[in-house]
């Protein structure tokens, strides 16, 4: 018996050349999906496919960038044509920072914005037009215990409070359909871009928390990427069926 929760099915997974993106596309994979990655790097992407590939599982790695209509058409385009339907998306990429509202410029701003929140949109609305018309489908967005408490830079807050929103609102407008889209908001979780963030590497460096720490408690442990990855598996597999329009937060207990 084929227990594997995820068998025949096809995921587009954005932002999955490291890190929690990589660690969720790798557990689909071995949970029997077909894995459709993208980053901005061919180069890590392919390291990330081969390894894939090299335990038995079926991947491809475009290069694409989420503020691009047009490289998010391709995305689909590429799935579609190598596995022939897109069951699952999980909208993964972003920019983490830390530059307070005083020390954010427009360009900044907009393109954080047009990252988190605009590359979500686009994929979401892409992903429709594959969803809609079998009436079948899932949609995770990957958001942040900074949507509900707002202590990392100011847009990058803003962009998980707003995808928070968008999570709803998408699930209200599918809420007669078979396609569910939920949430998962990590809270401190062990990848590159928060062990940079520990370090002040980030961009604003850690002024934030300067101000922020006063309303934050840390306790341990912080989260592995694999947990990240589980609750995704959850809201993507039968499991999850009748959960929608939720924000699932994934933080050990550090932001109750």
């Amino acid at each position: 018996m084929d227990a594997k929760m995820l068998k025949d099915k096809v995921a587009i997974i954005t932002g999955a050349s490291y890190g929690m993106g990589q660690t969720m596309a790798e557990l689909f994979a071995e949970e029997g999906a077909a894995v459709v990655l993208t980053a901005r790097g061919q180069e890590k992407l392919d390291a990330v496919v081969d390894g894939i590939r090299a335990k038995g599982g079926r991947a491809i790695g475009l290069a694409a960038d989420v503020c691009s209509t047009e490289d998010t058409k391709q995305v689909f385009d590429a799935a579609l044509k190598e596995f022939g339907d897109v069951d699952i998306l999980i909208n993964n990429a972003g920019i983490g920072e830390q530059k307070i509202i005083d020390e954010t410029d427009d360009d900044w701003m907009m393109m954080v914005m047009n990252t988190n929140l605009g590359g979500p949109m686009r994929y979401i609305r892409e992903a429709l037009k594959v969803f809609l018309p079998k009436n079948e489908g899932v949609i995770i967005n990957v958001s942040s215990v900074n949507g509900t408490r707002p202590f990392c830079g100011a847009t990058y807050t803003s962009t998980k409070g707003a995808l928070n929103t968008l999570t709803k609102n998408v699930a209200m407008r599918l809420v007669n359909t078979n396609i569910r889209c939920n949430a998962v908001a990590p809270g401190a979780t062990i990848t590159p871009a928060h062990l940079a963030n520990k370090a002040g590497e980030q961009p604003g460096g850690a002024k934030m928390l300067e101000y922020s720490g006063h309303f934050v408690y840390f306790p341990g442990p912080e989260c592995e990427a694999i947990d990240q990855a589980y609750a995704c598996l959850y809201l993507a597999s039968k499991m999850g069926r009748a959960v929608r329009g939720q924000v699932l937060q994934v933080c050990n207990g550090a932001f109750l």
